[in-house]
């Protein structure tokens, strides 16, 4: 599967994206907790451009991938 440069933008705002509210405000999405997105899931993510990019966080922890991602964006600012 190809994607688009727009949506590899969307994607990769969205693991950029600050939390504009709560507990873990001001932290990028890509850095909340896995239990605080979990307790989203089973909430509801909120009905919006927000919670749609949690919801695609979500399910990258979920499946594991995301530390791998915190890794390849660390080493992509370091150089």
């Amino acid at each position: 599967m190809k994607f688009t440069k727009e949506q590899k933008k969307d994607f990769l705002m969205a693991l950029q994206q600050e939390m504009p509210f709560g507990k873990y405000q001001g932290r990028k999405l890509i850095d909340l907790p896995g239990h605080y997105l979990a307790w989203f899931n089973r909430q509801g993510f909120p009905d919006n451009k927000l919670g749609r990019q949690m919801a695609l966080v979500f399910e990258l922890d979920h499946n594991g991938l995301l530390s791998e991602l915190r890794k390849k964006i660390k080493r992509a600012k370091d150089d």
